[in-house]
């Protein structure tokens, strides 16, 4: 293959659904000639309350699809494949293959002053306490505080997002985290980007937000640039779409999120990967 070639293969990114849809959408600003090929799981989300040999299991297939389309690396766009299936896939795939976990734990490691920090996510994800331990392996003695709020990504997905009833729910999941002394917060799932000035508003600007979307995509950048496999055209970036169902309601919402609009979404059958 010339190296040429390579350059412009593209980035897979992948997530149970359209969460994922925010980590894509900072590649799409921090890497503009960057082209990429998206995933989304949407007939098997919510991968936040599945078992460990499920999410590897579905990662993997999601992994044979995307490199159908000989993708140069990939990224683990979803909190709790990153938590649970990472390290599994990194062994067995070889390109370089990333999640959304270790950016945003170094991230907030850089931002704390008093080594307190709040997690919110899936219960898979703070169940799997993956952030805790990255945080600490570059902090030691650091105080994690992880809290699941799963009602935050269907309110997302319903176009809930900017409605009183999801201040009413961030109330009731952080009324308790709001009264400890975090200074930094990680929203360790990707839909949670998409509630962050919400957040924001109600912990105050005490607490500094951390968006894994924005540090993964600092990540990938890093990683291509060290491997020699960035593409530097200055071409802008070609996008594709992939669902295994529900096509037309995820173009909607892609729509509604992404600087450009996407006019089709394609379905297929990851269980024939």
């Amino acid at each position: 293959m010339q190296i040429q070639d390579k350059l412009t293969m593209p980035i897979g990114v992948f997530d149970s659904g359209v969460g994922g849809l925010t980590v894509a959408r900072e590649i799409m600003r921090q890497l503009p000639s960057e082209n990429v090929v998206y995933f989304g799981d949407t007939a098997r989300v919510p991968y936040g309350s599945k078992s460990k040999d499920t999410i590897i299991r579905f990662s993997r297939q999601i992994i044979r699809f995307l490199k159908t389309k000989e993708v140069k690396a990939i990224v683990i766009a979803c909190n709790t494949a990153s938590a649970l299936a990472l390290e599994t896939v990194q062994a067995e795939t070889d390109i370089p293959v990333i999640g959304v976990i270790a950016p945003g734990a170094r991230a907030a490691v850089k931002e704390t002053k008093n080594k307190k920090i709040g997690v919110v996510g899936t219960e898979a994800t703070i169940r799997s306490e993956t952030y805790t331990k990255v945080i600490r392996s570059h902090l030691p003695g650091a105080s994690v505080i992880g809290k699941p709020c799963p009602l935050f990504v269907p309110l997302v997905e319903e176009g809930f997002a900017k409605h009183s009833i999801t201040e009413q729910v961030i109330d009731i999941y952080l009324a308790d985290m709001k009264n400890t002394d975090i200074d930094t917060m990680i929203l360790g799932c990707t839909h949670y980007p998409l509630l962050r000035s919400k957040i924001m508003a109600y912990l105050g600007e005490r607490v500094h937000i951390v968006n894994p979307a924005y540090e993964t995509a600092m990540d990938l950048k890093a990683v291509l640039k060290e491997r020699q496999i960035a593409n530097t055209s200055g071409t802008p970036g070609t996008y594709e779409f992939y669902v295994s169902d529900a096509a037309e309601k995820f173009t909607k919402f892609a729509n509604s999120i992404l600087p450009y609009d996407i006019a089709t979404t394609q379905c297929i059958n990851i269980e024939e990967f």
